[in-house]
């Protein structure tokens, strides 16, 4: 009997999290203060979305389970060093990430700004480790996680979101800047996932793409209908600070109703690109509707 999606995502999220426990430096190894913050970045917070989407797109070609681990490992260090050094003063300044303190609050902006670098290495160094996968596929999941955070991808789409304050975006701009920003990672999340189970043919590879582009700008479409409608407290994170940031979002460009239609018509083509894989990717249109119907 199949497991319902919801005992399902809780015992992905409860593996991850004694996962990202192990594969962290100790709290009290030298040096100390780094490592804890580390750990205080990347634990006990957090949907979890993307190792959830690795597992779900490992699910279908039956993807080594230590290779998922560790793909599903390295690919929320990453996004947690995005988050560290995305709240920092120099950047976003916010107060609150997770329902707590962000790093630099918590602990002070020079450690924050090392939890960052720290973390970006781990990752890559976790994901290394995944020895059971051919060397040559292991390096293609390397390069592609390399690119995905780059400049190529979320550091890019950062950047360009610090470049728009204030400006007035067109939609396809805006769209550009969160393929990047946001979509990267979580696109590297699903082909990630898979490659832990095969060589990938061009076929598969194209609706998986599909399917991450859609959901990729679903989510960030849902998150700025929720900055503009959510509470702090039920986000974790400071509400309405996109707009009084004067940043360009869906909302402000299409208004709130159209962009939650824009959001539904989105997962609809997340589903549609998931048709030749059938039944067996149940997990990842599930996810698609989590993405588009989350609170937080």
């Amino acid at each position: 009997m199949t497991a319902s999606f919801q005992d399902w995502m809780k015992t992905v999220q409860a593996g991850m999290e004694q996962d990202l426990a192990s594969y962290l430096p100790a709290a009290d190894a030298v040096p100390a203060k780094l490592h804890a913050a580390m750990r205080y970045a990347v634990l006990d917070g957090g949907k979890r979305v993307r190792p959830l989407l690795v597992h779900a797109a490992g699910a279908l070609f039956g993807a080594d389970a230590q290779a998922l681990s560790r793909a599903a490992a390295a690919l929320e260090m990453i996004h947690a060093y995005s988050l560290v050094h995305d709240d920092m003063p120099c950047m976003d300044d916010d107060a609150l990430r997770r329902g707590k303190p962000t790093v630099h609050v918590a602990y002070d902006e020079a450690t924050a700004l090392l939890v960052g670098d720290a973390l970006q290495a781990q990752a890559f160094s976790v994901l290394a480790h995944a020895e059971a996968l051919p060397p040559a596929r292991l390096v293609g999941m390397l390069r592609l996680l390399a690119d995905a955070a780059g400049s190529a991808g979320m550091c890019g789409g950062q950047a360009i979101d610090l470049d728009s304050v204030g400006l007035s975006l067109t939609l396809e701009q805006l769209e550009r800047m969160h393929q990047l920003k946001t979509g990267a990672l979580l696109r590297a999340s699903v082909v990630l996932g898979a490659m832990a189970g095969k060589d990938l043919t061009q076929a598969e590879l194209a609706a998986l793409h599909a399917y991450a582009r859609a959901i990729g700008l679903a989510f960030q479409v849902v998150d700025d209908v929720l900055d503009a409608t959510a509470d702090s407290a039920t986000l974790g994170k400071t509400a309405g600070k996109d707009a009084a940031d004067n940043k360009p979002t869906y909302v402000s460009i299409l208004g709130l109703e159209p962009s939650i239609a824009l959001a539904e018509k989105l997962r609809q083509e997340a589903h549609a690109a998931l048709t030749p894989f059938g039944e067996q990717a149940l997990r990842l249109r599930e996810l698609a509707d989590l993405i588009v119907q989350r609170k937080a």
